[in-house]
């Protein structure tokens, strides 16, 4: 005796169910033109497709490199309570870095200052940063001011704070300012004079009042700050001994998000790393296993509302926080 097949032992539900499934998922009727089709109401449509998915009958998927980065950034918002996260796709170990992120970082950036809304906007500096705007297509937005929200390095480079707020604001059509300072006082008596003049509080209270910043991280190995930004008298061998994974805007982590106990800390010149609390739109954009440390640290803390990084240091985040 011949085995049934499955079709002959189907009830008239499930054989309903697949007929609209395959209607509308495959050949692409509308559930108006599937309803007409089997005699059925729209909503009776509607309801089947439903449970045709629940039960497994229709499964999606997505067939592309930007599918398990989708999840990703799910994963991430829900982790470190984002209000967005972008997940750049990586194709295998070999591919550059800054490149990948600065193109995300980029695209993310277009998309922000064209809302009408957002009037000023501070930048920091770093390669990804620097990245990001040779990947933005040029808008008219005569109304935003771009402004740095950190204080220069002593060589000349792309990627100061300097040339990448001019670079985005020429880009932007947008005005533009400087917040004109070394990232670090001498000491912290010389930092206490310098806060007390009135050009300095004003650039203070502008980057305060800002609508969103693109900020960058800083990691122990290979920072442009450790090479080009710490006082002589500062060893990176110190900072280590004091528990620092990373910095951002120039303030040094632990690996718990609080600030080490050292004297740098004490001679940032710019906003607090609290001021970041009361801003919208904290952008943070970085990249590489060496920087999950320093990255898990500064989302810790709660203070960044949109992440920007690529496929496996999403992953190693998400490890590391398990």
């Amino acid at each position: 005796m011949s085995r049934q097949t499955k079709t002959e032992i189907l009830d008239a539900n499930e054989q309903l169910l697949v007929r609209l499934a395959w209607a509308c998922e495959v050949q692409g009727m509308t559930q108006a033109q599937a309803a007409e089709q089997f005699g059925v109401t729209r909503l009776r449509v509607n309801k089947s497709l439903a449970e045709a998915r629940e039960r497994g009958i229709v499964r999606v998927t997505i067939n592309s490199s930007f599918g398990p980065c989708i999840e990703l950034e799910e994963q991430l918002r829900d982790r470190f309570g984002l209000d967005t996260a972008t997940v750049a796709p990586v194709g295998g170990e070999d591919f550059k870095l800054y490149t990948v992120l600065g193109a995300a970082l980029g695209q993310f950036l277009n998309r922000l200052l064209e809302r009408p809304e957002i009037k000023l906007f501070g930048m920091s500096w770093g390669n990804t940063l620097n990245m990001a705007t040779r990947y933005m297509e040029p808008m008219n937005r005569p109304d935003l001011e771009i402004t740095s929200v950190m204080g220069g390095l002593t060589k000349g480079s792309d990627v100061n704070s300097y040339e990448i707020t001019t670079r985005l604001a020429d880009l932007c059509n947008a005005q533009h300012s400087y917040f004109t300072a070394p990232v670090y006082a001498s000491s912290m008596a010389s930092r206490e004079i310098l806060e007390q003049q009135q050009e300095f509080k004003g650039s203070i209270e502008k980057i305060r009042a800002a609508d969103g910043l693109a900020l960058a991280a800083g990691d122990m190995k290979n920072s442009l700050l450790l090479a080009d930004g710490l006082p002589q008298d500062i060893k990176t061998s110190d900072l280590v001994q004091a528990g620092a994974v990373g910095d951002i805007m120039g303030y040094f982590l632990r690996a718990d998000g609080g600030l080490i106990h050292h004297e740098i800390n004490d001679r940032v010149l710019g906003i607090k790393l609290t001021d970041l609390d009361d801003l919208s739109n904290v952008i943070v954009a970085a990249g590489g296993a060496q920087k999950v440390p320093i990255m898990r640290a500064i989302l810790l803390r709660g203070c960044v509302n949109h992440l920007v990084t690529d496929e496996h240091t999403a992953r190693g985040l998400l490890v590391a926080s398990a």
